[in-house]
């Protein structure tokens, strides 16, 4: 698959570089100011791997989630590429990141019918929400998430509940793009014929 080709190859060239770095500061020396500044460098460069690798992970997340028919292989390298992409956004990104993150982890453990883990991440989705106050966009596919999660779960009450708090927050969002594409996630599929 030509997205998981392009992370290993990013992964072995990030690699070679901090290899690279090392040999070149043990056969030079250097002095205090370069070896700050190599530290600042390299420290610098890590940060961007890390964020590489979080927006490269998400998109083979969502790649695989859009995919009509996905093997086995493929339905495991989706968990592990969102659980990937959520720990680099924990490392570089902001709290929206790793918000949107356990969104991510939720939805595909919900796509693949496996609520325990479903229900697990939405939660922490929603905890993040309510600790940041996040609020429109993000409120809104908290509780889709919460709502999903408990559809995998055939708990319909906890279904409705949280169904109807996403289709309010998601009225109230303000951007049409952004409330249009709430709601094309929101009605698609899966909610395992519940609704």
């Amino acid at each position: 698959m030509k997205g998981e080709k392009m992370i290993k190859i990013g992964f072995v060239l990030f690699m070679f570089l901090i290899f690279i770095g090392a040999r070149a500061e043990h056969l030079w020396g250097e002095t205090n100011t370069e070896s700050s500044e190599k530290a600042m460098d390299k420290e610098y460069m890590i940060q961007e791997c890390h964020k590489w690798f979080a927006v490269e992970l998400n998109i083979l997340t969502w790649n695989l989630l859009e995919k009509e028919a996905r093997t086995e292989e493929e339905d495991e390298t989706m968990i592990h590429a969102a659980h990937a992409s959520c720990y680099h956004w924990g490392i570089v990104g902001t709290a929206v990141n790793l918000q949107r993150g356990e969104w991510l982890i939720s939805r595909v453990y919900a796509v693949l019918n496996r609520p325990e883990p479903a229900l697990y991440h939405a939660k922490k989705c929603l905890e993040l929400t309510v600790k940041y106050n996040f609020e429109d966009f993000d409120l809104a596919y908290a509780y889709e998430a919460i709502a999903r999660a408990y559809a995998s779960a055939s708990e319909k009450a906890e279904f409705e509940k949280y169904y109807s708090l996403a289709k309010e927050a998601g009225e109230k969002i303000k951007e049409k793009e952004d409330r249009d594409l709430f709601f094309s996630d929101f009605e698609s599929e899966p909610w395992h014929n519940i609704k």
